[in-house]
């Protein structure tokens, strides 16, 4: 099995304030592991993401983009393009999230453009994809998360698709304090390895990294990442707090 690098990436939503922001980065670089041997993405909202950017830059940190549009530019007020994101200096950009997928009605094929559109620009998708507490009880949550990668992922040649990284985000352990096991979660992210290898071949199955994304924590992150098929977390509300998501990145990094 090839090895792969863990990746822990905060992902900030429509929280904190731009001074916070900057706190919040520097704390994180001045508490980094040595050596560093995970990968730390920080994904600010928009507004704050060339600053973040520029903050980590000679750093082992990289930015990520929350959202993106589909087009390179146009007339669509409020929209931020991918090429407008990396000439800010991210480096991904995350979709598919529950909450895109829920609140704004994302669809398979929309992500589908985006996912075309992150990776036109040059920057690494972060690919999330999850079920509902009604699909997890009617038991349906392998065909349903096997539809979103199929429809939005499986038109990528084998040599792009190993660039993606992929969120595995139970909706029901969002924001809810509720968590996956790690056996639920090692259950389901190696389901979607399977599935990208039916597809893609071992080769690109076992070098993709799969993200869990259900309320991270410091309490619960050893024992999550310790899954085989767990690399890493995708961390919403934990990782507002420097000295919580630390102990993740440290989780991550031993």
């Amino acid at each position: 099995m090839k090895s792969r690098t863990k990746i822990v990436a905060a992902n900030w939503k429509m929280n904190l304030l731009l001074e916070d922001g900057i706190q919040l980065t520097q704390a994180i670089l001045d508490g980094l592991p040595t050596p560093v041997n995970c990968e730390i993405i920080l994904a600010p909202p928009m507004p704050f993401l060339k600053v973040v950017s520029d903050l980590v830059r000679e750093s082992p940190v990289a930015t990520a983009a929350q959202n993106c549009h589909t087009d390179v530019s146009g007339a669509f007020t409020g929209e931020v393009s991918s090429e407008m994101i990396q000439s800010a200096g991210a480096s991904y950009c995350i979709t598919g999230h529950s909450e895109r997928r829920e609140l704004f009605q994302e669809t398979n094929a929309f992500i589908k453009a985006k996912v075309d559109a992150i990776l036109r620009a040059g920057l690494i998708p972060v690919f999330c994809c999850g079920e509902s507490l009604s699909i997890r009880e009617e038991g349906s949550q392998n065909a349903f998360v096997r539809t979103q990668l199929e429809e939005s992922l499986f038109h990528l040649s084998p040599e792009t698709m190993a660039k993606l990284v992929i969120a595995y985000e139970p909706i029901w352990a969002i924001g809810t304090g509720v968590t996956a096991s790690p056996a639920q979660a090692q259950e389901m992210h190696a389901f979607i390895r399977n599935v990208i290898r039916t597809t893609y071949g071992s080769q690109v199955a076992d070098g993709i990294r799969i993200l869990y994304g259900g309320s991270v924590k410091a309490d619960n992150a050893e024992s999550l990442f310790s899954q085989p098929d767990v690399d890493g977390g995708l961390v919403g509300g934990a990782s507002l707090q420097y000295a919580g998501f630390m102990k993740i990145v440290a989780a991550a990094c031993g």
